[in-house]
């Protein structure tokens, strides 16, 4: 049988390297080529140096489009056990990498699908997982692995469900199927993902190459720094939350959190594929004589832990301030320790705390701010650049509203003025947000 990547196949460097383990520890490494029969009739056994190459490179320079095969170094828990979340500190080692970043900056993360959830996809489908398949960049690879690292099999797509339509023996499941593509006013897709839909429309049956390409390229996610690189020259630090939820009967992971939490440091081989995406949005002041004002709860501490690390190793004179929040101080107050020596060593010039939980009463960082407005204003007026940092929909939404009851109540503004402040603020960027 015939190797499944031919040898001039046009892998990068950092791609047969990233591959590499992964298919050493996924599909097992013989001395010889592909076979079709293992010992004993056991699966068969893969070269993976044989079935990736590419071409010697002089220097390589690493992107979204060539991301950089890293090492995670640690994964460590923040949260405490009683915490209703499950938040880590995760460390990346980029030695060897020429990668650079700022803080600010934020992180692309080439993630693995669940190999759980990917080896039921191949049961139903009664697949092996070494079927030949097409990757989104016209490669081909074995099945298993186009499943894992190629696509994203945590949303069926339109083509997938057309795909399963014309293949379907079962006239209403075929209907079906057509209905889900043009109308799904009742959502009945939410939360659920390919092996969802295998399951609850037996009757399809589509060639298990023609499946894969339907299916949507798996895309990177990025997390917002958590260091500076100053203070650690050969890692990046991440905060993450980690996504697990039930929802139809079944567990649910999120890919990139999960990924990094509870596979990429454990599994032998595992590399994160990684890139720096640049926020020149959401930089420092130039000057570190400039005071600084940040909001950032729960994970959305991350970029703020940069930047006083950042300002620490600048020797910056300016004040810095931090509001931060989540729901127990007893387990979720993350980096509590960094920064309480924040505080000693100056970096840090005040802190301002919400824990929601800890009381009958619901307080949150705006809550805090609301307190705070006066000082607040006087920073803002003393030239003080304005940072937020997470969820857009409710968090980043009531601070936006809080700062403008701060303009119009301690700025004696009337509501086009308080309007106007913030919208010059925005424009000469001393206003910056991080929002997800």
């Amino acid at each position: 049988m015939p190797h499944i990547l031919p040898e001039n196949s046009p892998f990068t460097l950092q791609q047969r390297a990233w591959l590499d383990g992964l298919l050493s520890s996924t599909l097992g490494v013989s001395n010889g080529a592909v076979s079709t029969n293992g010992a004993n009739g056991a699966a068969p056994k893969v070269d993976a140096a044989k079935v990736i190459r590419a071409p010697e490179k002089t220097q390589i320079i690493y992107s979204r489009d060539d991301p950089f095969p890293a090492h995670v170094l640690e994964v460590r828990k923040l949260s405490g056990e009683e915490s209703a979340k499950d938040t880590r500190f995760i460390s990346i080692d980029l030695t060897g990498s020429g990668l650079t970043y700022e803080a600010g900056d934020a992180l692309g993360i080439y993630p693995e699908n669940n190999h759980a959830t990917v080896e039921e996809i191949l049961s139903t489908l009664g697949a092996t997982g070494f079927e030949p398949v097409v990757t989104p960049e016209s490669r081909i690879v074995p099945a298993r692995v186009a499943l894992q690292i190629g696509y994203d099999i945590s949303r069926p797509s339109d083509d997938l469900l057309l795909l399963l339509s014309e293949t379907a023996h079962d006239e209403g499941e075929s209907a079906r199927l057509k209905q889900l593509v043009e109308d799904d006013s009742e959502d009945w897709l939410d939360h659920r993902d390919v092996l969802d839909i295998l399951r609850a429309f037996p009757s399809c049956n589509a060639p298990l190459a023609e499946i894969v390409a339907s299916l949507t390229p798996l895309q990177p996610r990025l997390y917002s720094i958590a260091s500076s690189q100053k203070e650690n020259p050969t890692q990046v630090h991440l905060t993450v939350g980690v996504v697990r939820w039930h929802a139809n009967e079944r567990q649910r992971h999120g890919v990139a959190s999960t990924f990094l939490a509870d596979r990429a440091l454990l599994v032998s081989g595992t590399k994160a594929g990684v890139f720096v995406h640049p926020s020149p949005g959401f930089r420092l002041p130039e000057s570190g004589d400039t005071p600084i004002i940040m909001v950032g709860p729960g994970t959305g501490i991350a970029p703020f832990r940069a930047f006083l690390q950042e300002r620490r190793a600048t020797g910056a004179k300016g004040h810095a301030w931090l509001f931060f929040g989540d729901q127990k101080a007893s387990c979720d107050y993350l980096y509590q320790d960094e920064l309480a020596g924040h505080l000693q060593d100056g970096s840090l010039s005040r802190l301002d705390l919400a824990f929601s939980r800890d009381q009958s009463e619901k307080i949150y960082v705006q809550t805090r701010m609301q307190e705070r407005g006066a000082d607040i204003w006087q920073w803002l007026e003393e030239g003080a650049h304005f940072y937020v940092c997470g969820d857009a929909k409710r968090m980043a939404k009531d601070v936006d509203a809080m700062l403008h009851q701060i303009a119009r109540e301690h700025g004696q503004l009337d509501e086009a003025g308080a309007k106007n402040y913030i919208q010059n603020l925005s424009k000469t960027r001393r206003y910056q947000r991080d929002v997800y």
